[in-house]
């Protein structure tokens, strides 16, 4: 998703979180110019009444959508219908959905037939259709996270005091941090079986692409790291590195498996 000219952005407000919208502003104009913000909900529940000063803050527009019946929230059905809109004036080479909700999974595959290049943003809850329907999803978890307070592992107290439910959490979570770290691993021997040089080595942004079609939810950040390159340079067992100069000033690095 680089140098895209037109990105439209469309937030669905009852399934992402403010204090994370300035962070995902900035994600995604490090990849091309928005010329559409736009944030969707009923703006008269309580639950939104914060968002008012941030949306004119980050010239967001605000698009109104009362609930019809109660209970029942007609915001999705809007944006969607937006999008589709704008898909038709055939002016945008690139769409960006913020919600975790995976009734968004049909509008992100019309999109994606469209040709249009599509981003997906929401919680790491966000169901798997919604994320693999996009080119690309980013994890608002990942966004910001210097400014996230630390978790603290010791003395820790889940919110009714039973360390023991803790704990088996965080045991649950790094077992799927663990398949997820292997499932990695097996895409980076995919790539350098695929894309490798006379020398066997395979170029780092080659096999970035390659994964983020495969697992459009791949982030080296989700795993601790900053980039791709640190990731694999993090497993000195498994892959080999070497740096040498492209055009320019670019710097190529790359990685063969050993």
């Amino acid at each position: 998703m680089k140098n895209l000219k037109k990105i439209a952005m469309l937030i669905d407000a009852d399934n992402t979180q403010l204090s994370k919208l300035e962070a995902v502003i900035q994600e995604i104009s490090a990849n091309g110019r928005i010329v559409v913000k736009r944030a969707y909900g009923n703006w008269r529940k309580d639950s939104l009444k914060n968002w008012e000063n941030e949306l004119k803050r980050l010239a967001i527009k605000p698009q109104q959508q009362f609930d019809y019946v109660s209970g029942k929230n007609a915001t999705d059905m809007a944006l969607v219908i937006d999008t589709l809109d704008l898909l038709h004036s055939g002016i945008y080479d690139a769409f960006v959905i913020v919600a975790s909700d995976s009734d968004y999974t049909p509008l992100a595959i019309k999109l994606h037939e469209s040709g249009v290049y599509v981003m997906g943003v929401g919680e790491k809850k966000t169901p798997e259709a919604f994320r693999n329907a996009c080119d690309e999803f980013v994890y608002l978890e990942n966004l910001n996270k210097e400014n996230d307070p630390p978790a603290s592992r010791s003395g820790c107290r889940s919110a009714n005091g039973n360390r023991k439910d803790l704990d088996n959490a965080e045991v649950n979570d790094d077992r799927h941090r663990n398949d997820d770290m292997r499932e990695i691993h097996k895409l980076l021997r995919i790539a350098w079986d695929k894309y490798q040089d006379d020398d066997r080595y395979v170029n780092v942004s080659s096999a970035g692409q390659y994964i983020k079609r495969a697992k459009p939810d791949f982030d080296a950040r989700t795993y601790g790291y900053v980039k791709l390159p640190d990731l694999i340079e993090a497993f000195p067992k498994k892959y080999a590195m070497k740096r040498y100069p492209g055009k320019g000033t670019v710097t190529i690095i790359a990685y063969k498996c050993i």
